[in-house]
């Protein structure tokens, strides 16, 4: 540490080390987001070499801001599956990799991300806890089309960004092109020689798993094969096993079979190999996410890649852009989206 005489460093010696103005300093300790990273960066080690220590009660008076935003994971409001909610929560990689992606972009500006579990019994209680401010904005994760959650916190006016597209004004979020990710899946089927095909979707009231059966089926139809059986399932690796035993006793001939998430294909590929079909030779399986769980299965699944990190560092990105009009008003319009494109992932499975 560099010692810059007796007393408690100011800005002005942080300043100094990092040969910036007094102002630049004091813009990144309030986490403005205009600053560039790299400036961002050279205060943050002339704070660190100095000792300096922010006032952050005083810095929250003067900014209204805490430094702080929520990853809030909702529950729909109908529980299908038979696993608990929080198990559910983590043992499903797709929260991980939104984690990741989103403090790749929020942690250089010492932005802290809480995760904030939302079954429906706490819907009260996150709503609560966002409207008495303790933090400056939330990213949202819902996978139904009935969640009252996204209309709660929208309507407290504090930036929001959702995990999936919406129509509520003001709301910016983030989505893949779900349906052109399905039409992947059914032309690569129908290109290897499966005729006999089949499809796990999820609950029906999640719009990203009805886009991408509404794409399989397109798909399927697309390549001039007969209609395909259509099983549902919960998105989970026992959704997937029970589902097979389903679609088995309708189509027993299946040769192969597109599971709307990874966990549901995994839980398809061992329940096939448990009933005497081996993958790929009798059954070929595709996923969907290309999470840790497609390289990891076995067969390692052929998968079509939901880009999930990539898509959460723009949610945060456009959550730092709705912060920023929040606290410097510039004429920029509310809410945002962005569309990323899915790619097929061809591994061993099929």
């Amino acid at each position: 540490m560099q010692n810059l005489g007796a007393g408690r460093p100011t800005l002005e010696a942080v300043a100094s080390v990092a040969g910036v103005s007094r102002a630049t300093v004091s813009r990144v300790i309030n986490g403005v987001p205009t600053v560039d990273p790299e400036i961002v960066e050279v205060v943050s080690r002339a704070i660190e070499e100095t000792g300096y220590v922010p006032n952050l009660a005083a810095r929250s008076l003067v900014t209204r801001r805490t430094g702080s935003v929520a990853l809030v994971v909702s529950e729909p409001p109908e529980q299908r599956s038979p696993l608990p909610f929080l198990e559910r929560l983590f043992t499903d990689p797709y929260v991980g990799r939104v984690t990741a992606g989103a403090q790749t972009v929020l942690r250089p500006r010492d932005i802290h991300l809480a995760i904030i579990p939302a079954d429906p019994p706490a819907h009260d209680q996150v709503v609560r806890y966002v409207r008495q401010g303790h933090v400056d904005g939330v990213l949202l994760i819902t996978s139904s089309s009935a969640d009252p959650l996204p209309a709660r916190l929208a309507a407290l006016s504090v930036p929001l960004v959702l995990s999936t597209r919406t129509t509520l004004p003001g709301v910016a979020w983030v989505d893949l092109d779900q349906a052109a990710g399905g039409r992947l899946a059914a032309a690569h089927l129908a290109a290897s020689g499966r005729t006999r095909l089949a499809v796990v979707a999820g609950p029906s009231d999640a719009p990203f798993g009805h886009a991408r059966l509404q794409g399989f089926l397109d798909g399927v139809r697309a390549a001039g094969l007969p209609e395909p059986e259509v099983v549902t399932a919960d998105f989970t690796r026992p959704g997937g096993e029970a589902a097979v035993r389903e679609l088995l006793a309708a189509r027993p001939d299946v040769d192969g079979v597109f599971a709307a998430n990874d966990l549901m294909a995994d839980g398809v590929s061992t329940a096939l190999r448990t009933a005497g079909r081996e993958v790929p030779r009798d059954v070929a399986v595709v996923g969907f996410d290309d999470s840790s769980v497609a390289a990891q299965a076995h067969p390692p699944l052929t998968t079509v890649r939901q880009p999930v990190e990539d898509m959460a560092e723009a949610m945060a990105r456009l959550l730092l852009a709705a912060l920023r009009r929040a606290q410097e008003p510039d004429g920029e319009p509310a809410g945002g989206s962005e569309t990323f494109v899915p790619e097929l992932v061809v591994r061993a499975s099929g």
